[in-house]
C-alpha cells in the first residue's frame, strides 16, 4: 500500500471520530446557562456582534441587577436639579420681595385656617326659638283674615323642633267689596266666617341648608323647612242671609295645618322667615234658606246648614326669629 493510500485512510478515520465529538460539543454549548451577573461582568473581545444568537437563561432566584446610570443620564439629572433649584430660588426671592412690600405699605398678611367642609353658621341644637309674625290670607276673595301671631319652638336636634304657634284675628278682619256687590246684583248672600284666634301644636323639620351671596359682598346663610301640626280654631259664621234675627257665637273647631318655610340668618341668633301655611278645618256656615213666619225665623236650629264644609285658610306669614341663648359652642369629638 502506498503512502498516498495510507494518508487517505487516516484522514477518513479522523473525520469519523471528530463528527460525534463536534456534535456533543454543540449540544452542550446550546444547553449552557449563564447568570446575569456573569453576563454583565463579561467583556466582549470583539466590537462586532456575533451572527449566531445564543439564548441566555436567567435563574428565577437571581436578584434583579442594579441599574447603573449612564454618564449622559447623570448629566441631564444634574441639569434638571440645578434648573429646579433656580426656579425655587426665584420663587423665594419673589416671596421675600412681596413680604417687604407688605411691610412697607403697613399691611399684614392674613392667616386663617380654611376647611374644605365648613361648620354650620348657626346651630339650632338645644336652643329655644321665639318667632313673632304677621299673617295674610291669600285664598278667600270675600273676607280677608289678617292676623298677628307668635311661635315658640324647642330644637331637640339640629333639624327637628317641636313647638306651638298662636294667631289672633278678631278686630283685624274685613269683608271685601266683592261680597257686597254679589249680594246686591244677585240678591244672594255668600256665607262667610269670622275668626277669633287659632292655637296649634307644630313639628318642624329642616331638610335643606345653604348660603348665597348678595351684591358680591355679603354672604347669608339660609335653611328651608317643612312643618305641620294640629290645633284649635275659634270661629263663627257671619249672618248675611237673615241678619235681622240670626246671630252666632264663637265656637272651637279642630284644625290641621301644613306648610313650607324659608329662613335667612342675619346673625347667629337673628333671622327673618317667610311661611306658606294651610289651616284646614270643618265649618258650619249659615243656612241659606229662611223659613216663613217670625217664630221659625227666630229658631236657632234653622240658622246653620245641615252639613259641615271643609274650609282652608291659606296664609302667608312673615316674621323674625330669635334663638336663645344667643351664643353657642361647637362640641367636636376627640
Amino acid at each position: 500500500m502506498g503512502k498516498q493510500h495510507r494518508l487517505i485512510i487516516f484522514t477518513f478515520c479522523a473525520l469519523v471520530l471528530a463528527a460525534p465529538m463536534s456534535f456533543a460539543i454543540a449540544a452542550s454549548a446550546q444547553d449552557m446557562t449563564f447568570e446575569l451577573d456573569d453576563v454583565d461582568q463579561a467583556k466582549p473581545k470583539a466590537t462586532k456582534r456575533p451572527k449566531r444568537r445564543r439564548q441566555v437563561k436567567a435563574k428565577a432566584q437571581t436578584a434583579p441587577p442594579t441599574e447603573e446610570v449612564a454618564p449622559e443620564e447623570e448629566t441631564s439629572t444634574e441639569a434638571d436639579a440645578s434648573a429646579d433649584a433656580g426656579v425655587i430660588g426665584e420663587l423665594a426671592a419673589e416671596q421675600t420681595s412681596l413680604e417687604t412690600d407688605y411691610k412697607a405699605a403697613g399691611l399684614k398678611e392674613a392667616k386663617e385656617e380654611i376647611y374644605a367642609v365648613q361648620q354650620i353658621y348657626a346651630l339650632r341644637l338645644n336652643r329655644w326659638e321665639l318667632a313673632p309674625s304677621v299673617a295674610f290670607t291669600v285664598n278667600d276673595p270675600y273676607v280677608s283674615h289678617p292676623g298677628i301671631g307668635a311661635a315658640f319652638n324647642y330644637w331637640w336636634t339640629n333639624v327637628l323642633a317641636v313647638g306651638v304657634n298662636f294667631l289672633w284675628y278678631q278686630g283685624l278682619e274685613n269683608e271685601s267689596d266683592l261680597n257686597f256687590h254679589v249680594r246686591r246684583s244677585t240678591r244672594l248672600g255668600v256665607p262667610i266666617t269670622e275668626y277669633q284666634f287659632g292655637a296649634h301644636l307644630n313639628f318642624t323639620y329642616v331638610p335643606l341648608y345653604g348660603k348665597f351671596a348678595m351684591f358680591n359682598d355679603h354672604i347669608f346663610q339660609w335653611d328651608a323647612y317643612v312643618l305641620g301640626g294640629v290645633g284649635l280654631m275659634r270661629t263663627r259664621p257671619v249672618p248675611v242671609v237673615d241678619p235681622e234675627f240670626r246671630h252666632f257665637d264663637f265656637d272651637f273647631r279642630l284644625a290641621f295645618n301644613v306648610g313650607l318655610g324659608i329662613r335667612v340668618f342675619v346673625t347667629r341668633y337673628l333671622a327673618v322667615f317667610g311661611e306658606l301655611r294651610d289651616y284646614a278645618y270643618l265649618e258650619q256656615f249659615e243656612n241659606l234658606n229662611v223659613p216663613l213666619g217670625a217664630s221659625a225665623r227666630q229658631d236657632p236650629n234653622t240658622w246653620l246648614s245641615d252639613s259641615s264644609t271643609l274650609t282652608n285658610n291659606v296664609t302667608v306669614q312673615l316674621g323674625l326669629t330669635l334663638f336663645f341663648p344667643f351664643s353657642f359652642d361647637y362640641k367636636l369629638p376627640r
